[in-house]
């Protein structure tokens, strides 16, 4: 066979390979319903939007914290990496900024949601809704946002005024 012959039998076999792979089903996996699928996507959002029911307060929190959080995070969430440091940091910094949930993060309920849908790192979507209060409202109060009794819930959460509240621009307003 002539060598440009060759070439461009391999030159078109992909195609061959594309039409063959569309023309059969290989059968993986399986549709999910929309229920299925809401239980996916647990957005909370900064209005209050998508926040389950339930209450928790530091002081409950941080059993929760010393359990499940604390091997990452440290005992006062000085974290055992700078990813995974909660507590201090400084936005204002000369050096680069520590960005940590008291320094950086604008709203409340990011770290809500953050920690609904990532925590425990090694078991994400395993703490309950009300773990979720508790662990959030313990973070909260190691940073001297809110104090140990305060009850955080939906309503409480997006109430709760972040240090660095206003240090993110939303460019969907400013058009």
């Amino acid at each position: 066979m002539p060598k440009l012959v060759i070439i461009i039998l391999i030159l078109l076999s992909p195609l061959g390979f594309a039409s063959l792979a569309q023309s059969q089903n290989v059968g993986l996996g399986t549709p999910i319903s929309q229920a299925q699928l809401s239980d996916f996507d647990l957005i909370a959002g900064p209005d209050g939007e998508g926040f389950p029911e339930g209450s928790g307060t530091a002081f409950q929190g941080k059993e929760v914290y010393d359990q499940k959080c604390q091997a990452c995070h440290g005992a006062n969430g000085e974290g055992t990496t700078a990813n995974t440091q909660l507590v201090g940091g400084d936005m204002q910094s000369i050096e680069s900024p520590v960005r940590t949930v008291g320094s950086y993060w604008p709203h409340a309920s990011t770290i809500f949601d953050f920690i609904r849908r990532a925590m425990p790192a090694d078991s994400p979507k395993s703490l309950s809704n009300i773990e979720v209060y508790q662990v959030t409202a313990y973070v909260l109060y190691m940073n001297g946002i809110i104090d140990q009794n305060k009850i955080l819930d939906r309503q409480s959460l997006i109430d709760i005024k972040m240090p660095n509240k206003d240090g993110f621009v939303d460019m969907s307003q400013q058009q």
